[in-house]
């Protein structure tokens, strides 16, 4: 079994997501460090140190660390290391409801999409953050299930929370590699859709290899993609929606339904942090493309 999370939590930048939910929040998602050094072999310090390497979900009662182990190959990916602290809120709504809505992407058993969701059609979200405006767009439209993929270990318990609190049974958390889980646990033309929103930009040239959406990338994304699926990205950084664009434009299954950019659908929610950004002069640019028929 994968080794488990420890506390606070090293982990992943979400798949691909830079999500504008969890910097509206203010939640910092920086690299962290320790709280200090142990004073002595038996003072608090060393009880810190413990706690850190003592797993946070032990028996597979919570996300693990990295699902998919030694089944994945060794390649450039969009997402990097991070640290982020689970509150214990988050750690109580893993535990009880992983098991039921969450799933580890292991590569190693397809995902039986009508079982999970009842038969609803389902969307793939990749990179959710904290998981808010993943929780209004699954509220907002209770007959599409949402199948949320991150590996931001926080923003998955949050989401947890909330599809409980507010009693969605239309959401599923994925934990780990989105090109794992769509190349390896999903069937052809099992998706209704699929979400990226503010991914992570890779701003210097020499990381734009690093962004998730690229030629390869669109090109799985399409064969798991049902005729009509609706591919619908967002980003507020120019150089990186004129990638998108060109990378959209250029896959021969998808037609765009606009000339250009497309409008801010109402079913995507307006962030905090993207109207705060759009109070600063920044764009926004949404892309909404369509998987054409077979």
């Amino acid at each position: 079994m994968p080794e488990n999370p420890t506390t606070p939590e090293a982990h992943a930048r979400p798949a691909g997501a830079r999500e504008t939910d969890d910097r509206a929040a203010g939640t910092a998602r920086t690299a962290g460090s320790a709280s200090g050094a142990p004073r002595s072999a038996s003072g608090s310090g060393a009880g810190v140190a413990a706690r850190r390497t003592e797993p946070m979900f032990p028996d597979g009662t919570g996300p693990a660390a990295d699902p998919a182990g030694s089944h994945h190959e060794r390649r450039i990916r969009s997402f990097q290391p991070r640290r982020s602290r689970v509150s214990p809120g988050q750690a109580d709504a893993l535990r009880r409801l992983w098991s039921t809505w969450g799933r580890d992407i292991d590569g190693l058993s397809r995902i039986d999409l009508d079982a999970l969701f009842g038969g609803l059609p389902v969307v793939l979200e990749i990179g959710f953050g904290m998981g808010e405006a993943t929780a209004q767009m699954a509220a907002a439209d209770p007959d599409t299930g949402i199948l949320a993929c991150d590996v931001h270990t926080p923003g998955q318990g949050n989401l947890l929370a909330l599809a409980e609190r507010n009693g969605l049974s239309n959401i599923r958390v994925a934990n780990g590699d989105a090109i794992i889980l769509l190349r390896e646990m999903l069937a052809p033309a099992s998706l209704a859709g699929l979400r990226v929103y503010f991914p992570d930009p890779w701003p210097k040239k020499r990381h734009h290899k690093r962004r998730l959406i690229q030629p390869e990338f669109i090109s799985l994304v399409t064969t798991r993609l049902a005729p009509g699926a609706l591919v619908h990205c967002a980003t507020d950084w120019e150089p990186y929606a004129e990638q998108m664009l060109e990378v959209l434009s250029a896959e021969p299954t998808l037609e765009n339904l606009y000339p250009s950019y497309a409008p801010r659908p109402d079913f995507r929610p307006l962030t905090k942090f993207e109207g705060q950004g759009l109070d600063k002069g920044h764009v926004v640019h949404d892309l909404l493309f369509r998987r054409r028929a077979l």
